[in-house]
């Protein structure tokens, strides 16, 4: 039996409080709301009970930041791409931000089970004014279990129209990308940390976005292999390469804790569900 579930949610400023509303068909949903960091940042965990994705799946998420609204996503574990027959397993993510909106998009990682047939898609529509950190971290097969990605494929696609595009393609016999010096080097896991802004940041904004996520990046475990840039000037990308989902994923919650201390001026906190 093959799922196809989705889930909208629509956040919302009320009397200075970010109210999220949600409608879901399928087996997708979100959690209760949390304030841990005061009325103006609503927090909500996305559950997806099946806890994984077989060919033929689908799960299509649209998010949308209404202006003044701020958002955080996080999800309880990773998602699982597992075994296909034959059919392509799917998760389509959309996220809208209005004008002056602020969202952070933080699943944990997404792990591809040998022989698998997955496609990632996330795309993002940033109004002026609106920003959004966010990341996705992909780790092929499960090295503590002896699981190597022998077989099978991944496909991401990550868009903001017009100014950005990654597109990628991880195939299990495709030797050179996964294990050549010039591709993935024989890791297996590999990670990267978004700042999108609706309009070009100003010159000084933009340098103080790189050289923070530079001084994550220096106190890291992946400082070798890690690095930031600015493909454009609404956009900041840090990534990194790893043997395992542990470290780059210590790296991203570092990335981001120095966006919200010095882009937004917040408290570097974490959302509870990862202290769980």
């Amino acid at each position: 039996m093959t799922w196809h579930a989705q889930l909208d949610i629509d956040y919302t400023l009320e009397s200075g409080r970010t109210v999220a509303r949600h409608v879901h068909t399928g087996p997708l949903r979100v959690l209760q709301s949390l304030y841990p960091d005061g009325d103006a940042i609503c927090q909500n965990v996305l559950v997806h009970p099946p806890g994984g994705l077989v060919g033929g799946d689908t799960l299509d998420i649209t998010v949308r930041a209404q202006s003044g609204a701020h958002g955080v996503i996080t999800t309880p574990g990773a998602t699982r791409f597992y075994r296909s027959e034959g059919e392509m397993a799917s998760q389509r993510t959309h996220l809208h931000l209005a004008a002056h909106a602020r969202l952070q998009w933080l699943p944990q990682e997404t792990i591809c089970y040998s022989a698998c047939r997955a496609e990632n898609r996330l795309t993002l529509s940033v109004e002026p004014g609106a920003e959004l950190i966010g990341w996705d971290v992909c780790a092929l097969g499960l090295p503590h279990a002896h699981q190597p990605f022998v077989q099978g494929s991944m496909q991401t696609h990550l868009e903001l129209p017009g100014v950005w595009l990654e597109r990628c393609t991880l195939d299990a016999q495709d030797h050179r990308l996964l294990d050549g010096p010039c591709g993935l080097a024989g890791n297996r896991c590999m990670a990267l940390v978004f700042l999108v802004t609706g309009n070009a940041m100003d010159r000084n904004r933009r340098q103080l976005a790189l050289d923070s996520a530079r001084t994550a990046i220096a106190g890291s475990a992946l400082a070798g292999t890690a690095g930031v840039t600015s493909p454009n000037p609404q956009v900041i990308v840090a990534r990194c390469i790893a043997e395992q989902v542990e470290p780059a994923m210590q790296l991203a919650r570092a990335v981001r804790g120095q966006w919200l201390e010095q882009i937004w001026a917040l408290p570097a906190t974490t959302p509870r569900i990862w202290s769980m």
